[in-house]
């Protein structure tokens, strides 16, 4: 017989979110659905967070993944999935760490 892994054994996000369903908790992905320059992650790239912002994936490298966990939490609340872009000439992504040139999009939503 296998053991049974952990989440934290697991690397896959989707594996994770599904784990986390089962466990009761409210959850959204995060997927990168486009890029362009430099990105730090490809377009199909997870991040999976909970409503107590837990989180596993990344989206960005770790550049704009603290903004991500902390809209996610509103897109489980409101159960509305949102789109999030970030860029170079966005002052948001110097404030988020996304200085790389590229840009990014990311969709998140609920699950569940």
């Amino acid at each position: 017989m296998g053991k049974t892994r952990t989440v934290n054994e697991i690397a896959d996000p989707l594996m994770v979110a599904e784990v986390w369903m089962k466990e009761g908790r409210n959850v959204a992905i995060a997927t990168v659905v486009e890029t362009w320059g430099s990105a730090p992650r490809p377009v199909g790239s997870h991040l999976v967070i909970d409503v107590d912002g837990n989180f596993q994936g990344s989206v960005s490298g770790g550049c704009v993944e603290g903004t991500v966990v902390f809209e996610a939490g509103d897109v489980i609340a409101s159960g509305k999935p949102r789109m999030m872009a970030f860029g170079v000439t966005d002052e948001t992504a110097w404030q988020v760490g996304l200085s790389c040139g590229g840009r990014i999009k990311v969709y998140v939503e609920p699950l569940g």
